[in-house]
């Protein structure tokens, strides 16, 4: 694997490619099935040849999302070619985050639990008060 000899470029490109793909979906995608779409993240080969583009979508399936997004990847490519200035612009490839997801059924596990521990806590504490 090669690594980037400028590490924090790599940085700076990633959250630039962020950043305009957020303003450029909305504008130059304009397919309802699509929704609404965060992008999460972004994450490029060290030879800055291809992009991972992490997001979400709210109102359409992740996998009709991801369809939608790689097909419209080369008008966004040339989009950000136009907007970066740099010699290589990474090809985009669009996958869908489901780290949000997860985050959520994990915070909803965590909140059933507390629940469950509070009400074995409750029955307990109100035992010792009548036995007092």
């Amino acid at each position: 694997m090669i690594k980037p000899k400028k590490p924090g470029r790599a940085n700076r490109i990633e959250d630039q490619i962020q950043r305009d793909l957020a303003e450029l979906i909305p504008k130059e995608i304009a397919d309802p099935k699509l929704g609404l779409v965060t992008i999460t993240g972004c994450k490029i080969t060290p030879d800055y040849a291809h992009a991972t583009v992490y997001f979400t979508s709210l109102g359409s399936t992740p996998e009709v999302a991801t369809a939608i997004l790689n097909k419209a990847s080369p008008i966004l490519y040339q989009r950000i070619f136009k907007l970066l200035q740099i010699h290589t612009v990474p090809q985009l490839h669009f996958k869908y985050d489901h780290s949000v997801a997860s985050g959520f059924e994990m915070d909803q596990l965590i909140k059933k639990a507390r629940e469950e521990d509070n009400e074995k806590i409750k029955p307990e504490s109100d035992d010792k008060k009548d036995s007092d």
